[in-house]
């Protein structure tokens, strides 16, 4: 009876199901993915040449372009023809779910292709982790590059991430994992980068999957003295292994009988240590007056005795500690034995170096969290990829981690979200990271309550959600922390907890009467001085009333502030020759002009700076250093005392303070007296207050435009105020550029390139500025020194700290009298805040708690360590500090 055409047509499509379920049962646990198989095309698809199921990468990562080669390079894999590439960014991550304890085989492929026309072929790094592992080089490797390791990962995630050396463009082609045998190539310590794998035969067929269950791929090899054996037979290849069974057909024995066998290879880096496997089967059936028995040697020594293959069964014999080669020459030597009749026999050999991964990946928990946290605001920076906190140069913007042991995994200890837009309630993932000390919310359109799991965070020190629109009370357990000591940041009344919000709303009115009773009072005091200011300005050359505005101090302004106000004096130029005994005694001499000492009433000194006819500063800046001192108010700022506007003659009379500025001390020039460690933190945080309050606390907000180091006052207790306003100039926080256009101006070396190119000035431009007087601060090092080879101190910095040379970077005077975790915090600190690009530098408030941390570990640590001599501690740093290199994010 004939069957149907219909039969068979279900006949074939169930065989063909059977046969692909076959297939991808085989493949369980593979990842096989085709960089840049766009997600519409055929994905996932079989590779018609190997079997393996490819699908997309696009689910891997989150960056990076599509590519394709070029249509006229030669036939090629499938899986070769699409391309990710990486114009953007420096590291770029693929993210991949693997069994934490799982042995995987990884391999890397990368075909150029001339993808894009410009027939430049890229040369990068590839990281497992954070952790370097191979450089590509497909300029030596123009047919494509394949790189394969053998990994363990230590969590349930891994990261894969190629990394820009140079000016050419990272690209990959595929990417793949296959778990083996946990029992299989087992190190003392560190990972196995294949070297060599190949099967002896005169063929020229590569065998892989579906050949070998595990996908590795061998090569065929061979050599003039030897001579090809084989057999038709399959042998048991069930030792473990599970080497191919056509690899184990085929074997090589020496062409001269009488004489060994020999391989040498060499090695790429010469003291890299090597892992031998060596795979056996006898092919010929062995008549009973024949044997087959050898010894094995390893650079002329005694590897393994008496060796005899079994008649198709399998042998490995391999390294369980890594061996040597010496000058990176590697010799096998298989030699026959006295008792043997037929020379040495080798089926297939694979080699391996070792590969350390010695620094540990970030905490897994804060890993998870931290990557629930981006996904819950969708934050796709092209940043946050990778490790979070290793290595310290691939830092995640707006986080802080304690990754200066390599020993432990580092934790995350600070996330600043500011102004990030995000939006819904708080993430719960935060609680998670537990040992978070710092956390900024602030400025963004999060909505809901404060959630109580913040007060059971027990390592927070600080707290921001102002600026967002949260509603309700602030939990009681938080209080309770924030009078332990918590700095909590939130907008308005939002402390009132349940039960006495209504108190509250009840004193309302009364309140808004009281208010309205000393806002009545103000208003009166004002006018009177207005009327007063007026009368006195129709009978001397005064600066325009218009000029000069109401103290806008960060606190209420109240009446013994005006009080304060009203006695600015405007001085004579009579009085001040007399105040300075005639100009005797001069101070130093700066842009504007010299500065004398004077003294008025004969009690209180001050510091007199008189406009030079040839200064370089006039009228302008004069009046707008004399505006902004009449407005504000900060111990860390130089307060004016008065001025004197007399025809040519123009001078600021100051505070006087008594020990110089900045750059003096640290210069040499005051003697034999070092600045220490902690007084230098405690001046770099007085200056930073400073610069905190005119960029937030005054209205409208403030750049000084000159931060430099002989701008940093010093008073008798070492205590430090910023001076030199003239170049200063004002402009609205609220407005969405945050910037204003303006001349150029500043000092050469502390001057914000970013401002220096486009002309448009924001308070970063003095965050800049004030790196590098952190930087003078940390390493004692001038500005600008053309007899360096990076002459300017940012890029000295980071030259000394890519080479590693820590020790070389601190000021030598202080003869590592310091604490090393307070010193990388502030070097961390400096390079952010001289970063070229001004959306990756802090806040001068960020700075400011950073440096206050740094300040308390400082502190902390000579307290704990007050037996210890300067010298036993000075040894404990530097042995830390040259194995570290702080980000310059």
């Amino acid at each position: 009876m004939e069957r149907p055409h219909g039969f068979l047509l279900v006949t074939l499509i169930a065989t063909f199901t059977i046969i692909h379920l076959a297939q991808a049962e085989d493949q369980e646990g593979f990842i096989s993915l085709d960089c840049g198989l766009s997600p519409s095309e055929a994905s996932p698809y079989i590779e018609p040449d190997t079997g393996l199921w490819f699908s997309s990468d696009s689910d891997f990562i989150q960056s990076g372009k599509i590519g394709r080669i070029d249509a006229s390079f030669p036939k090629t894999l499938k899986s070769y023809v699409t391309l990710r590439y990486f114009p953007d960014g420096i590291r770029n991550c693929f993210n991949l779910s693997v069994k934490q304890g799982t042995n995987y085989l990884m391999r890397v492929t990368a075909l150029y292709g001339n993808y894009d026309g410009l027939n430049i072929y890229p040369k990068f790094d590839l990281h497992v982790g954070p952790n370097f592992w191979v450089t590509i080089d497909l300029d030596k490797k123009v047919s494509g590059q394949t790189e394969e390791i053998i990994y363990i990962p230590r969590s349930n995630y891994l990261d894969l991430c190629l990394v820009k050396t140079g000016t050419s463009t990272p690209m990959i082609s595929s990417l793949e994992l296959r778990p083996l045998p946990n029992e299989l190539y087992i190190t003392e310590s560190g990972s196995l980068k294949s070297w060599n794998r190949y099967y002896l035969t005169d063929s020229d067929i590569i065998l892989s999957y579906p050949n070998d269950v595990n996908d590795r791929i061998w090569e065929p090899k061979f050599d003039s003295a030897w001579k090809h054996i084989s057999t038709n037979l399959e042998a048991n290849n069930s030792n473990g292994f599970l080497v191919p069974h056509n690899v184990l057909k085929t074997a090589a024995i020496p062409a001269n009988a009488s004489k060994p066998f020999n391989i040498t290879e060499d090695l790429d880096f010469p003291d890299d240590e090597v892992y031998l496997y060596l795979h056996f089967s006898e092919v010929q059936s062995l008549p009973a007056n024949e044997s087959r028995e050898f010894d094995i040697l390893w650079n002329g020594e005694d590897f393994k005795k008496a060796i005899s293959p079994k008649y198709l069964k399998t042998t490995t014999v391999h390294t369980t500690s890594p061996l040597k080669c010496k000058g990176g020459e590697c010799n096998l030597e298989l030699k026959k034995t006295e008792n043997s009749t037929l020379p040495p026999l080798l089926n297939a050999i694979e080699m391996y170096t070792v590969v350390k991964f010695p620094q540990l990946e970030t905490n897994a928990n804060d890993v998870v969290a931290i990557r629930k946290i981006k996904a819950r605001y969708g934050l796709n920076k092209i940043t946050w990829q990778g490790d979070p906190c290793v290595p310290q140069k691939f830092l995640w913007d707006n986080l802080n981690c304690n990754s200066k042991d390599t020993s432990t995994p580092p934790r995350i200890t600070s996330l600043n979200l500011s102004s990030n837009g995000l939006k819904g309630t708080i993430a719960a993932a935060i609680q998670n990271l537990t040992r978070l000390e710092m956390l900024d919310l602030s400025n963004n359109k999060l909505t809901g309550e404060v959630p109580k799991f913040l007060a059971n965070m027990k390592s927070l020190f600080l707290i921001n959600l102002s600026k967002n629109n949260l509603v309700g009370s602030i939990p009681q357990a938080l209080l309770d922390r924030e009078r332990e000591g918590l700095k909590l940041i939130v907008d308005g009344e939002h402390h009132c907890v349940s039960g006495s919000c209504e108190a509250k709303k009840k004193k309302f009115p009364v309140m808004i009467l009281a208010s309205s009773a000393v806002v009545v009072v103000i208003v009166v005091v004002l006018v009177l001085i207005f009327v007063f200011k007026k009368k006195k300005s129709s009978n001397s050359e005064a600066i325009p009333p218009s000029s000069v505005t109401p103290s806008v101090n960060t606190g209420s302004t109240n009446l013994s502030e005006l009080w304060i106000e009203t006695r600015r004096k405007k001085f004579t130029y009579s009085e001040v020759l007399e105040m300075t005994k005639n100009l005797e005694r001069p101070l130093g001499e700066g842009g504007f002009g010299v500065v004398y000492h004077g003294e008025i009433n004969g009690s209180q000194q001050v510091a007199v700076k008189l406009l030079s006819q040839t200064s370089t500063q006039g009228y302008k800046e004069f009046k707008a250093e004399v505006e902004l001192l009449l407005r504000v108010h900060h111990i860390n700022l130089v307060s004016l005392v008065g001025y004197c506007d007399e025809r040519d003659h123009l001078a600021l009379i100051y505070e006087y303070m008594s020990n110089r500025d900045l750059k003096y001390h640290l210069s040499g020039k005051c003697g034999n007296a070092v600045l220490k460690w902690s007084t230098r933190l405690q001046i770099a945080i007085d200056a930073a207050q400073g610069l905190e309050y005119l960029h937030f606390g005054c209205r409208p907000s403030m750049v000084h435009r000159d931060v430099k180091s002989t701008n940093i006052l010093l008073d008798e207790r070492y205590s430090a105020k910023i001076a030199d306003f003239g170049l200063s100039r004002s402009y609205q926080l609220e407005d969405k550029s945050h910037h204003v256009s303006t001349a150029i101006a500043g000092t050469p070396g502390y001057l914000d390139p970013e401002y220096y190119r486009t002309g448009r000035l924001a308070e970063m431009s003095d965050v800049y500025s004030f790196g590098i007087v952190l930087l003078e601060i940390i390493t004692n090092q001038r500005v600008m020194d053309l007899t360096r080879d990076k002459s300017h101190i940012a890029e000295w910095t980071a030259f000394m700290l890519i080479r590693g040379d820590i020790t070389s970077i601190m000021d030598p005077n202080l003869h590592g009298d310091y604490n090393s975790r307070s010193v990388w915090r502030a070097l961390e600190l400096a390079m952010l805040c001289a970063n070229p690009s001004s959306e990756k530098r802090p806040s001068m408030f960020q700075v400011v708690i950073e440096l206050k941390e740094c300040l308390a570990s400082e502190i902390s640590m000579k307290s704990n360590n007050q037996d210890m001599d300067s010298h036993s501690s000075s040894e404990v740093s530097l042995s830390f500090d040259t194995k570290v290199v702080p980000s310059a994010r």
